[in-house]
This record gives C-alpha cells, sequence and structure tokens, in this order.
C-alpha cells in the first residue's frame, strides 16, 4: 500500500493557508501545518483529523532558518510545499513608509518562502514528482500607490519562483505560482492596518463578492492536482469585479 504523500503548508493558522489545508488533507494528502500559534494550527490539525483525513501541526516561524533546518529533518520525501506564509504591513508611500515594515514584508514573503523552499527542496526531489506552491499576489505583478513595500516584496517572491523554475528545469518537481487579487478574508486587511477594522473594512466597501481563501485554496488545490506532466507556471486569480491592482468596481 502506497504511503499517503505529504503537503506542507506555510502560514496555515488562518485564511488562505487553513482553508488549502483542509482542501488538500480533503483530496488525499498528510497535511503537516506550520505557522507560529502554535494553538490555532493544533485545533485546525484537530479539526481535520476528526473529519477523518490526516494532519499534524508544527509551530514554525519560516524566518527563523535554524528552526527551518531542523523542521526539514523530519522528511526524507515530500510530495507538496505551499509557502503560504506572508502578508502586508500598513499602506504608506514610498516618501513616508518605514523602513522597518519593509524589512519585516521582505523577510517574511520573500526569505521565508527561500528558507523553506531551499530547506525542503532535497526531500520534494527525492519524492520523484514534487511540487513547489509559491502563493504570490496581484501585487507581484503590477504596483499600486501605497502598496510599495508589499508590491517590492511580492515582486521578489515572483521572480524567485520563476529563477526556480529555470534552475529546476529537468528535475521531477514543479514550480507553481498562484498570485490572488482582491481576497477577503478574517486577518489579511486588519493586520496590515494594525487592528483598524475601519479602514481594513474600506478596502472591500461596495465590492460584489470579493474572493475568499476557499476560492484561492480550490485554486491552489486544482493547480496541484493536475496530472504531473502538467505545470501551471503562474495562475492570477481575482473576483469578476477587480479589472486590475487598481479598477475596481464598487456599487457605492
Amino acid at each position: 500500500m502506497a504511503a499517503t504523500p505529504i503537503a506542507v503548508i506555510t502560514g496555515a493558522s488562518s485564511g488562505i493557508g487553513a482553508a488549502t489545508a483542509r482542501q488538500l488533507a480533503a483530496a488525499g494528502y498528510h497535511v503537516v501545518l506550520t505557522a507560529r500559534r502554535k494553538d490555532r494550527i493544533e485545533a485546525l490539525a484537530a479539526e481535520i483529523n476528526e473529519a477523518g483525513h490526516q494532519a499534524t501541526a508544527y509551530a514554525l516561524d519560516v524566518t527563523d532558518r535554524d528552526a527551518v533546518n531542523e523542521f526539514a529533518l523530519a522528511f526524507r520525501t515530500l510530495a507538496v510545499l505551499v509557502n503560504n506564509a506572508g502578508g502586508a504591513l500598513g499602506a504608506d508611500p514610498v516618501a513616508t513608509g518605514d523602513p522597518a515594515d519593509w524589512r519585516q514584508m521582505y523577510e517574511t514573503n520573500v526569505i521565508g518562502t527561500l528558507n523553506v523552499t531551499q530547506a525542503l527542496l532535497p526531500a520534494l526531489t527525492e519524492s520523484g514528482d514534487g511540487t513547489v506552491v509559491i502563493l504570490s499576489s496581484t501585487a507581484g505583478l503590477s504596483t499600486y500607490e501605497g502598496g510599495g513595500g508589499y508590491v517590492a516584496a511580492k515582486h521578489g517572491e515572483h521572480v524567485l519562483a520563476e529563477t526556480l523554475r529555470l534552475e529546476i528545469v529537468g528535475t521531477p518537481v514543479r514550480v507553481i505560482e498562484v498570485a490572488p487579487g482582491m481576497v477577503r478574508t478574517e486577518e489579511f486587511a486588519t493586520t496590515r492596518f494594525r487592528g483598524d477594522t475601519e479602514k481594513a473594512a474600506k478596502v472591500y466597501a461596495g465590492v460584489d463578492a470579493p474572493l475568499t481563501a476557499d476560492d484561492v485554496a480550490d485554486t491552489i488545490t486544482w493547480a496541484v492536482t493536475r496530472p504531473s506532466h502538467v505545470n501551471i507556471d503562474l495562475l492570477v486569480v481575482r473576483p469578476r469585479a477587480q479589472a486590475s491592482n487598481t479598477k475596481v468596481h464598487r456599487t457605492a
């Protein structure tokens, strides 16, 4: 009997990461949930296991290289890595943006993705059929005012995916990039505006049906479960009401 394939999801404590964990588990993967908030991922792992699927929680800060290297020792082979950990801080213009925010976004979105991908790439290769998913953003493809730091970080993550794909072509590992547009989750905008729920709500005001975490998780799961020879290089997904990062239809 073949062993259950393992999928690691970073940033799995909420939003897209948690939704992806649920969907990949339902698709037949043993999901390993990583995030800094141990209580959240342990609760999610319990939920998934109670549903009859397989999940393990592992508290991890993807920016801590030593911790990531220790985590990677647990895997000889690995089927899927979903690099989801990241996020945005602030919406200040370049002229007044806080360098500390820029640095933190770069460390989490880019260096965190680099750390985990480097550490787990040998196990992904050893599996003979590995998949690296990098969850970037439409911010990694085009700019918008007030998003300089986040846009810069997501451009870095996008280039990381493109470059990795070039460098490992010929190995049994796919590199998939999923770039969502406007997604309404319970924490993304609130974290960006440091708990200001009023500012966070304005991001989505008047928008008919922004994407949900489940919408993006469904996209990721679809891409991962394509036949091994099929690589979804870059998949951009937006709500119908959003034509670009700066063109959104609002009813009010």
